[in-house]
């Protein structure tokens, strides 16, 4: 089934969901900053891998409702969420290195390669915390997810992350409120794209999602 790509429907279907769960998620993205920045960088992924757990619950509305202890089930994820961030980390710092010796044009080119680097794998991360896939797998799979559509998706990947850090500009403190926004657009892109408009691994039942029928 195809999906048409709604970049202001999502943007405000996320900001509506943030603003319902204000408390939950600022402070979960706070704890999930901190812990970050004082294992320098180590528990980003587990981290980051809570926070869309946190997302997803809230969005399915899950029972019990997800809490802020909910983020360190980041932590069932960690090798793969850890695995991710490190290699295509590398991989981001490698071609920097080299794309820096190329004055202009080769940091022109590393601004639209990461930015359409984070587009092709917007999704991979949510596939790894709701189908319990493989870092690579599910790199692989948003990668072919994201293609046929990726112009759009470009648009509402680039403005998600905008909104995102918007809080930078606060002496870095004010991305603690903006953080979550963006996780709960790209969980509505994510629920909307991905699991309403086909999936990959489609056998794997998505968090919470109901057991299948007995036979």
């Amino acid at each position: 089934m195809s999906v048409q790509v709604d970049i202001g429907g999502w943007l405000t279907k996320g900001l509506d969901l943030y603003k319902r769960n204000f408390g939950l998620l600022v402070v979960a993205s706070l704890l999930a900053m901190l812990l970050s920045a004082v294992t320098f960088g180590i528990l980003a992924g587990p981290m980051f891998a809570g926070l869309i757990l946190i997302a997803l619950r809230l969005l399915r509305g899950a029972e019990p409702k997800p809490a802020v202890g909910t983020l360190f089930e980041g932590f069932n994820h960690f090798a793969q969420s850890f695995l991710f961030m490190l290699v295509w980390g590398l991989i981001c710092i490698v071609a920097g290195t080299v794309l820096s010796l190329i004055p202009c044009i080769g940091q022109a080119v590393l601004i639209v390669g990461s930015l359409a680097l984070s587009t092709l794998l917007m999704f991979a991360m949510f596939l790894i915390v709701d189908r319990g896939m493989a870092f690579w797998p599910a790199s692989m799979a948003s990668l072919e997810a994201v293609k046929p559509a990726f112009w759009p998706l470009l648009g509402f990947s680039v403005i998600a992350q905008i909104v995102s850090q918007l809080g930078a500009i606060a002496c870095g403190i004010g991305i603690v409120f903006t953080l979550p926004i963006g996780v709960c657009a790209m969980a509505i892109a994510y629920e909307t794209f991905i699991v309403q408009g086909g999936t990959p691994d489609p056998a794997t039942p998505p968090v919470d999602a109901p057991p299948p029928p007995l036979a």
